[in-house]
């Protein structure tokens, strides 16, 4: 029996031909979409005979995880597309219990920033509802809302429910009138996997949104009608009853000899992460659940029998996401054949045809204390499913004698698979209100579109938003303050000049020549990091010059081995240090060991060390170990670093721009007035550049290189790992040098690099360019910017870099070019 296709018969059949139940579909080939989705059963409910069987919900019917949570991640995008990235950003997700509880984490995740949360069944001590309905249609009726955070539920933004399918409407109606009352909106979008009312239907949810004055909008993968003779609830109750009496006298015949006693996986889930949507789960979950996938699945396919070759992952009544992320884990690492389902309460009749969509069924005593008192519960298509083994995946609410008993869901399955695991998640409760106060909570990462123009699993930013602050000063004012002592450079920012034509064009001639270079030292820099790091490691880029890099890196690690690296921008100031809180933030939602800080380049490795001594202040104060200070560069002239893509001084064409090759973000701020004790560092994201935004274009035309550079890359890193690459500082003593010739007296005002000559010509008011005589066009830009400030470019033999920007000690206004003013570059 193949649960999967049933035999290449449609799964609807036998019950269509005995009740003449049918499906009209809308997509003008008379159902075949339709029939291609949904199977058909029989149940005992005296409210609706037969049962549409989703053949890609993950629920009744074994599925591959990729199918299951491909559909869901697929409407998410539609609802992306139809809302638009503004009302997206905004939007909160809801899903239904307890059968689309892990299709609406799905759309959540295609979604993209979406938090979400479903409905349940379950109550928790403690946890007070913030809403609830009915579902007129189903055997258990009542829907809890159980947010840890009420707030979670009172934006204004679009309200996206998620069901798996659509039949009358009245669940969503119910859900809407409930939910309206108490927080109004203007928009709602349905999400199901089949939309199945009819004309009346339609209608009368239009008349509703009518009548609230919001706006309510439907996404589905497929649509039609089921059609029903008017006999149809006598005959199916007849029918069911028929067949009942026969299974249970099947049932009274003796049982095999004692099975095999189940095994026992420790999964290693992370610390405080919620096991689904049942109070809530974010984006910052997703990416902790996203990091710790690999080990956790590792676990289990090390717990496998060598030879298991077919495996079921069978998740838990509403505990659907967690397993069905398991399994895509799974599927996607093991050699053979893996499916996704959950147990249910909903009691279906099975019956071994293959024109039936329920085969089989294994019946077991409810195990998670349920409200409603005990019963059966169910797992359908299991028994017959020509299983190697089943990993059972429950929450630890679920983990009770009642499972572990002979007539336990272990034992059944043990019945009929050769191999059952049993893997626990440890179940989330949100803390009682009378519970000690909690340190503040930090917020949660700022993505794309709302903020920077990177897409939001690109990079998300550890950062405060201060778009609305007025920030920028004069380029000859924040020098003069800065070099009198009066001001931080980090207290203001730059004015965002935008560039001539010419220099326009120079970037993307630069982009052209370089782009190969740069993917080779992309290559090299994230082998050498997977290698010798972390096999899955947190990419953690510094804001702004290394978040190009932290995301060249990510689609590198895509590219070559099919990893999803979670990236977050973090903020770090010379002589301020990083970011505690951003620290604080990655301790808690990732092991600290598998964090990576990425940056651009080095120059005389000044970030280098204020890293290394931040970090270990953090971790002394607040008792947190292993954070790995040293940084990975894609250039590391300076030779300040052990982890670099190559040590050579070129041109990075993102060093050529500001913010609009950075995803339109400023360089960071630190302000007292701005940034409170429990505060990210701020920044500001400049939309009126979009026009003038290359960083997407930047990203793609290195990404389009990759595969030219394979080759090279893995020669390369070969080489790399059996060299001596500990750091010389050569950068820093010949910065040193170079102070004391030039009578600069100050470090700081020595900028060695292409890339920190670049900003100083951008950002800083210049005095002077050292340029190495041979550097050639590595070096054109920085001509043009010289030429249009003013500055005098002096050519040298002797000097480890490329070239090197100075800012003269004794500033005074009026020093910025020949004509003395600031020019637009």
């Amino acid at each position: 029996m193949n649960n999967a296709v049933n035999d290449g018969v449609w799964s609807g059949s036998w019950v269509a031909e005995r009740l003449g139940v049918g499906l009209q579909g809308d997509d003008g080939r008379d159902g075949e979409e339709l029939r291609a989705m949904l199977g058909l059963a029989l149940r005992r409910n005296p409210k609706r005979a037969h049962l549409l069987v989703s053949q890609v919900l993950g629920k009744h019917v074994p599925q591959a995880p990729s199918v299951v949570y491909g559909h869901g991640v697929r409407l998410g995008r539609r609802v992306h597309a139809l809302l638009g990235p503004e009302q997206a950003a905004r939007a909160v997700v809801l899903g239904y219990a307890e059968t689309a509880t892990g299709l609406g984490h799905a759309v959540a995740d295609g979604l993209g920033t979406a938090p979400y949360l479903h409905s349940t069944r379950r109550p928790v001590a403690g946890v007070a509802p913030a809403g609830g309905f009915e579902e007129s249609h189903s055997h258990a009726t009542s829907h809890l809302l159980l947010p840890s955070d009420p707030a979670l539920l009172a934006g204004n933004g679009p309200l996206v429910l998620v069901d798996d399918e659509f039949s009358t409407g009245n669940t969503v109606l119910n859900t809407i009138r409930d939910l309206h009352a108490r927080y109004p909106r203007e928009r709602y979008v349905v999400v199901a996997l089949v939309d199945m009312r009819s004309a009346a239907d339609v209608r009368r949810l239009e008349e509703f949104a009518g009548e609230i004055g919001a706006r309510v909008d439907l996404v589905a993968a497929a649509s039609g009608t089921v059609v029903l003779p008017a006999d149809v609830l006598e005959k199916g109750q007849e029918l069911v009853g028929r067949h009942e009496a026969a299974g249970r006298a099947r049932a009274a015949e003796p049982r095999p000899a004692a099975p095999r006693a189940p095994g026992t996986v420790h999964l290693g889930w992370p610390a405080g992460l919620p096991d689904g949507g049942r109070h809530g789960f974010t984006p910052g979950h997703r990416a902790r659940l996203e990091a710790a996938l690999p080990a956790m699945a590792g676990r289990i396919s090390d717990a496998l029998p060598a030879d298991a070759r077919s495996v079921l992952v069978l998740g838990f009544e509403e505990l659907m996401y967690a397993p069905l992320r398991l399994a895509g884990e799974l599927e996607r690492t093991l050699d053979g054949e893996v499916r996704f389902s959950t147990t249910t309460r909903s009691p279906v009749l099975a019956v071994d045809d293959p024109g039936y969509a329920i085969r089989s069924r294994i019946v077991f005593p409810a195990h998670d204390d349920p409200a409603d008192g005990p019963g059966e519960r169910y797992a359908y298509n299991v028994a017959g499913g020509g299983f190697d083994a089943v990993v059972a995946v429950v929450d630890s609410a679920g983990d009770t004698p009642a499972l572990h008993a002979p007539d336990g869901l272990l034992a059944r399955l043990a019945e009929q698979v050769p191999h059952v695991l049993l893997a626990v998640v440890p179940s989330y409760v949100p803390a009682p209100p009378h519970a000690p106060e909690r340190p503040a909570m930090l917020p949660e990462p700022l993505r794309g579109p709302a903020f920077s123009s990177y897409p939001p699993e690109e990079v998300g930013w550890l950062l405060q938003d201060l778009s609305d602050v007025t920030l920028e000063a004069p380029t000859e004012e924040r020098e003069e303050a800065i070099q009198s002592g009066g001001a931080h450079y980090a207290e203001s920012l730059p004015v965002e000049y935008q560039p001539s034509a010419q220099y326009q064009e120079l970037f993307h001639a630069a982009l052209d020549t370089s782009a190969a270079r740069i993917a080779r030292a992309v290559g090299v820099v994230t082998e050498t990091v997977l290698a010798e790091r972390s096999p899955r490691p947190v990419l953690v880029s510094l804001a702004r010059a290394g978040t190009p890099v932290g995301v060249l890196m990510r689609r590198w690690a895509r590219f070559r081995h099919g990893l999803e690296l979670p990236h977050y921008a973090v903020s770090i100031v010379r002589g301020r240090g990083i970011d505690a809180n951003a620290l604080r933030w990655l301790a808690a939602h990732h092991d600290p060991r598998d964090v990576v800080f990425v940056d651009g380049w080095t120059g005389k490795g000044a970030i280098t060390r204020e890293l290394a001594q931040a970090v270990e202040e953090f971790e002394k104060a607040e008792g947190v170990s292993g954070f790995d200070p040293e940084i990975a560069v894609l250039a590391d002239p300076g030779s300040c670093v052990r982890t670099y893509g190559t040590r050579e001084d070129f041109l990075i064409p993102s060093a050529c721009l500001n913010s609009t090759v950075s995803g339109l973000i400023s360089r960071t701020v630190l302000r007292a007035d701005l940034v409170g004790p429990d505060d990210f560092h701020g920044a500001k994201f400049y939309r009126e550049l979009a026009g003038a935004d290359v960083s997407v274009a930047f990203l793609d035309a290195v990404e389009a290189r990759f595969s030219e550079v394979t080759e090279d890359v893995a020669e390369a890193v070969k080489e790399l790992l059996a060299e001596d690459r500990t750091p010389t500082w050569a950068g820093w003593r010949a910065v040193e040098r170079i102070s004391e010739e030039y009578g600069i007296h100050d470090v700081n005002l020595v900028k060695p690099g292409v890339g920190e000559t670049t900003r100083v010509l951008l950002r800083r008011v210049p005095w002077k360019i050292l340029a190495h005589r041979d550097a050639g066009a590595d070096l054109d830009h920085v001509r043009l910017l010289a030429r249009q400030r003013g500055v005098p470019v002096e050519e040298v033999d002797e000097l480890p870099y490329t070239c090197v920007g100075l800012i003269h000690p004794q500033y005074t206004r009026g020093a910025t070019g020949a004509d003395g003013k600031a020019v637009n570059v």
